[in-house]
C-alpha cells in the first residue's frame, strides 16, 4: 500500500498537459531550418516561407492528376516551444501510398535546400526504422528512437547515442540511453550537425518503398469508364478530386446515409436519368473500394438496372454496359451520401459541390451537351483491371519463396487460361520483400530459445531495482545443458550419449547411482578442472534421484513394488526383490507414497481420454502398457 501511494503524485510536480497521441491513419512532418547565419526571427520566417512556396510547386509538379484518398500535402509555419519551423499532418486513410507520397516530397524537398532537416512519423512512431528493422544496431529500440531519426540532402541521418542532449546537467557524461526531446535533438543538430550517422544500408531499406518514384504516382490511377447521370458528369470534370470523398462516404456507409436512397418519395440530388458514359479517374485503392462492394440498389435505380440488363442484345454488349452501369450507380449513390449526410456539411470539397449544383439550378451554369463531352480530355480511356487479378497458386508459391516453380497453364481447360503472378509489380515485390525479411528473421542464428535478444534498456525502468537486488544471486547460477540433458537421460533410463549404453549394476543398485556417485568423485577429486556450478548441480541431481529412488518411480520392473503396493506379494517379486537386495519396506508410509504416484500416474492416463499424451508417454518408458479407460474407476486406497 505505501508503494502505492509512492508511485501516485498527482500533480504535485505540475500539469504538464495529457501525452500528445497522433490520430490513426495519419503521417506528420516537421521541417526546420537549421543555419547559424540566420540571426533574427524574422530571416528564419522568410527562410521557411521560401521552403514553403517550393513545396507548393514541388507537390503541383508532381501531383497533378493525383487523387488524394484524404487529406493532401500542406506545409503550415509553427512556432511551438520557441522553435519555428514548418508543419504538415496528412490523414491517408486506407491508401499507404500517400504516406510513402509524403516521404518522397520531402526527401525530394530536402535535396534542394541544404539547411533543411525534416522529421516524419505517424501513428508507429518512427516508421522509417519499422521498415529498417533488420539493418539497425542493437542499441536502436524503440524505446530511445524519438527524435533521432532526421531527413537531411537526400540522406537518413541518425543521432547516435555519443551525443550527450545539451540540456542535460553536467553530471551527466556518459552517453544517454532514452529518448531525446525535440529541443535536445534540435541542438544537436545545430551544434554538431556531424556527429550523425549516415548508414547506406539502413537508409536503403528505410526507403525501400520510394524505389519506384515518381513513376509510381502515375501507376496508381486508375481510369474505368462508367454510366452516370448528366449532372454528376458536370461535377466531375469541373472537381475531379471529389471521388475521393464520394468513394469514401459510399465505403463507410451507415444506416443514417442510406435512407434518403431507400425512401421513395426521397427527392435525389442525382436522379438516375440522362446518363452519360464517361473515363473517371480513381486510384487503385479507390476503385478497389468500389468494385468489391457488395451493394443493392436503391429504390430509384433498380428499374433502370433491369431494363439495361434485358436490352443487351448480346453477351458481350452485356458484359460491358450493365458493369459501366452498376459501377456508375455505385458513385452516385456515394456522391448522394455525401452531400445529403449532415455529417459532412462542413467540409470544404461538399461545399464546392453544393455551389456548383447552386449555378445550375440559377441557370448561371447548363449541363454539358453530348458534343462538350466528347471533347473532354481521356473521355473514353478505360485501363485494364487484370491488376485486380490473383492468381492463388501463384500467391502461395510466393509466401513458400518458391517463385521461380511456375506450373503451365492449359487454355481452355478451366475456362480462360490465367493470369500469371497476382496483382501488379509492385504488390508482388512488397510480397516478396516480405518473405525476404520473414525468412530472415526465421534464420537469425543469433537469436536465443525466445526468440529475438533483449538489451538492458528493452526492459521498464520500474524494474530496475528488483533486477539490482538480484544481481548477485544471478552472478552465482549457471546451466550446463549437455550435462544436465545427459543425466535425466540416464535418470529415464536411456542410454547416455557418452556411454551409449546404460551400466550395469553389480551391487544391485540402479546404474544412474553409480554413474553420478562415480562422476560427484571425479569432481571432488580434481576440483581445479571442474567448476564448482557444475559439482552443485551434480550432488542437487543425485539428492533428486535418491528421493525418486525412495519412492520407487525409477524402477523399470514395476512388477515387484507394484506388486507390493497394490497388495500381497508374489513369489517371483519376493525372489526378485531378494536377488536384487531390495527392501521390502512394507510400512505404511512408503505404501502411502507408492500409492499417491500409482494414483496420479493413473489420473494422468485417465485425463488423456486414450489419445497420446504424458502420462502414457511415461508409463511407457516404465515398461508399463494400460488398456483404455472405458469406465469411470476411483482408485481405493488399501487397508
Amino acid at each position: 500500500m505505501e508503494a502505492d501511494k509512492d508511485e501516485f503524485r498527482g500533480f504535485e510536480d505540475g500539469f504538464n498537459g495529457f501525452p500528445k497521441r497522433l490520430p490513426d491513419d495519419c503521417v506528420e512532418y516537421s521541417l526546420f531550418v537549421i543555419d547559424a547565419r540566420l540571426k533574427s526571427q524574422r530571416e528564419l520566417l522568410s527562410r521557411l516561407e521560401a521552403v514553403r512556396k517550393e513545396a507548393v510547386k514541388l507537390a503541383e509538379s508532381l501531383l497533378k492528376d493525383y487523387i488524394w484518398q484524404r487529406d493532401g500535402f500542406k506545409l503550415e509555419v509553427e512556432n511551438s516551444k520557441g522553435l519555428m519551423y514548418l508543419h504538415g499532418l496528412t490523414n491517408y486513410g486506407d491508401a499507404v501510398d500517400d504516406e510513402w507520397l509524403v516521404v518522397y516530397l520531402l526527401r525530394e524537398l530536402s535535396n534542394r535546400y541544404s539547411d533543411l532537416w525534416i522529421r516524419v512519423v505517424d501513428v508507429d512512431g518512427e516508421f522509417l526504422l519499422i521498415e529498417a528493422a533488420n539493418a539497425l544496431p542493437r542499441w536502436l529500440n524503440p524505446e530511445i528512437a524519438d527524435h533521432r531519426v532526421w531527413i537531411h540532402a537526400n540522406d537518413l541521418r541518425i543521432i547516435p547515442l555519443s551525443a550527450a542532449p545539451t540540456t542535460s546537467s553536467a553530471k551527466e557524461t556518459a552517453p544517454v540511453s532514452r529518448s531525446l526531446s525535440l529541443d535536445e535533438a534540435h541542438k544537436t543538430i545545430a551544434s554538431n550537425p556531424g556527429i550523425l550517422i549516415h548508414s547506406p544500408l539502413i537508409e536503403a531499406e528505410a526507403f525501400y518503398r520510394l524505389q519506384n518514384y515518381p513513376s509510381q504516382i502515375t501507376a496508381s490511377l486508375h481510369y474505368a469508364t462508367i454510366t452516370i447521370p448528366r449532372k454528376l458528369a458536370y461535377i466531375l470534370h469541373g472537381r475531379a478530386a471529389s471521388i475521393a470523398p464520394a468513394t469514401e462516404a459510399f465505403y463507410l456507409r451507415d444506416p443514417i446515409a442510406l435512407k434518403p436512397l431507400q425512401s421513395i418519395s426521397s427527392n435525389l440530388v442525382f436522379p438516375p436519368e440522362d446518363h452519360v458514359t464517361i473515363s473517371v479517374r480513381f486510384t487503385k485503392v479507390l476503385y478497389a473500394q468500389l468494385k468489391s462492394q457488395q451493394f443493392s440498389p436503391p429504390i430509384a435505380w433498380k428499374a433502370k438496372l433491369a431494363e439495361a440488363e434485358e436490352n443487351s442484345s448480346s453477351t458481350d454488349l452485356k458484359q460491358k454496359r450493365y458493369p459501366q452501369l452498376e459501377m456508375g450507380m455505385k458513385v452516385t449513390s456515394g456522391f448522394e451520401m455525401l452531400i445529403t449526410d449532415p455529417k459532412n456539411r462542413d467540409k470544404h470539397i461538399v461545399r464546392e459541390i453544393k455551389l456548383l449544383l447552386d449555378d445550375l439550378d440559377t441557370d448561371e451554369e447548363d449541363l454539358p451537351t453530348d458534343e462538350e463531352i466528347s471533347r473532354w480530355e481521356d473521355v473514353a480511356r478505360e485501363d485494364d483491371e487484370k491488376w485486380l487479378d490473383i492468381n492463388f497458386e501463384d500467391f502461395e508459391r510466393e509466401l513458400a519463396g518458391n517463385p521461380q516453380e511456375k506450373k503451365p497453364s492449359i487454355p481452355g481447360a478451366f475456362g480462360p487460361e490465367s493470369p500469371p503472378g497476382f496483382g501488379d509489380a509492385k504488390t508482388q515485390a512488397d510480397l516478396k520483400k516480405m518473405v525476404e525479411r520473414f525468412e530472415s528473421f526465421l534464420n537469425d542464428n543469433e537469436a536465443g530459445i525466445d526468440g529475438a535478444e533483449m538489451d538492458e534498456m528493452d526492459f521498464d525502468d520500474d524494474e530496475g531495482d528488483s533486477e539490482e537486488d538480484s544481481e548477485d544471486e544471478d552472478k552465482d547460477v549457471s546451466f550446463d545443458e549437455n550435462e544436465f540433458a545427459r543425466m535425466m537421460r540416464e535418470m529415464m533410463g536411456l542410454p547416455s550419449d557418452e556411454d551409449g549404453v546404460v551400466r550395469s549394476d553389480t551391487e544391485g543398485r540402479p546404474a544412474t547411482t553409480i554413474s553420478n556417485t562415480h562422476r560427484i568423485e571425479e569432481l571432488g577429486s580434481d576440483e581445479d578442472e571442474v567448476d564448482e556450478e557444475a559439482n552443485e548441480i551434480q550432488k542437487l541431481m543425485l539428492g533428486m534421484e535418491r528421493e525418486l529412488n525412495e519412492a520407487g518411480a525409477l524402477n523399470l520392473d514395476p512388477t515387484p513394488n507394484k506388486v507390493s503396493t497394490l497388495g500381497g506379494k508374489t513369489p517371483a517379486a519376493e525372489a526378485s526383490n531378494k536377488d536384487e537386495n531390495w527392501e521390502d519396506e512394507s510400512d505404511g508410509e512408503n505404501v502411502d507414497i507408492d500409492f499417491n504416484l500409482a494414483k496420479n500416474l493413473l489420473e494422468s492416463f485417465k485425463s488423456q481420454a486414450g489419445m497420446p499424451g504424458p502420462g502414457s508417454n511415461l508409463m511407457g518408458l516404465m515398461g508399463m502398457q494400460l488398456p483404455r479407460d472405458e469406465d469411470e474407476h476411483h482408485i481405493s486406497k488399501p487397508t
